[in-house]
């Protein structure tokens, strides 16, 4: 789905990922569930781009349902995946912390769950082969995507600021539809491993000047990063 100009979301409001359509290249933004590999191939057949034109995925975090078909592209298309050094052994083994449920309805739970199967999540590969990234790197990837620490989520939890589409992807620092209660709205996630510390992290994303801001559940947010962090931090 097209957002704005070069600028694409896979997937939906349960589970998203996004693409930057440059004319150096593509750089992607979380990798969802196994099956969003489909829908990655449909939306470059939309936009008339070959797999080629990948040149790096960036994982704001190292859950299962932002990884799904990252260890796909890299071992068939050679694609470096990029993600922040505290979450390497995260996305290579699965391994976390158990954190508590928190609030839900049998509905949207049970339509999580239902989406899940479909788009594969049963299937997740872990990624074998990372390039670490550090707060405050800007990645060799077209749109020069700027890596800003948002830890709480997990410990190596980022926003990815891409100034060019005007866009700031949060993965799991906050969200706009609760997978779990499916109340729609800005809010922090379900599933956080430090919440005090997901919301001091709210600080960093709204120093950030963006049109967009795409967290990896819910719906896009157009509208300013300090808007959206003062929303969450009302909400919480």
């Amino acid at each position: 789905m097209k957002l704005a100009p070069h600028l694409h979301r896979l997937g939906n409001d349960i589970v998203a990922s996004y693409l930057i359509d440059l004319p150096e290249g593509i750089t992607l933004v979380d990798a969802g569930l196994p099956g969003h590999w489909h829908d990655l191939q449909r939306e470059l057949a939309v936009i008339g781009r070959p797999l080629s034109d990948i040149r790096g995925l960036v994982l704001t975090h190292g859950d299962s349902d932002h990884i799904g078909f990252a260890e796909r592209l890299r071992r068939e298309s050679g694609v470096p995946v990029y993600i922040h050094g505290a979450d390497a052994h995260r996305v290579r083994t699965g391994e976390k912390p158990k954190t508590p449920m928190g609030p839900s309805r049998i509905g949207p739970m049970l339509g999580f769950l239902a989406y899940g199967l479909r788009k594969s999540a049963l299937r997740t590969r872990y990624v074998t082969e990372v390039s670490e990234v550090a707060d405050g790197d800007v990645l060799d990837l077209p749109g020069a995507p700027f890596v800003v620490g948002l830890p709480g989520h997990s410990p190596g939890s980022i926003a990815v600021h891409v100034p060019a589409v005007g866009a700031v992807f949060v993965g799991d620092a906050l969200t706009t539809r609760h997978v779990l209660t499916g109340e729609e709205g800005a809010q922090p996630a379900p599933f956080t491993d430090e919440p005090a510390e997901a919301l001091a992290s709210l600080d960093r994303l709204a120093a950030l000047e963006a049109e967009w801001v795409l967290p990896g559940h819910g719906a896009p947010w157009h509208g300013t990063p300090a808007d959206i962090a003062a929303a969450v931090r009302a909400h919480a």
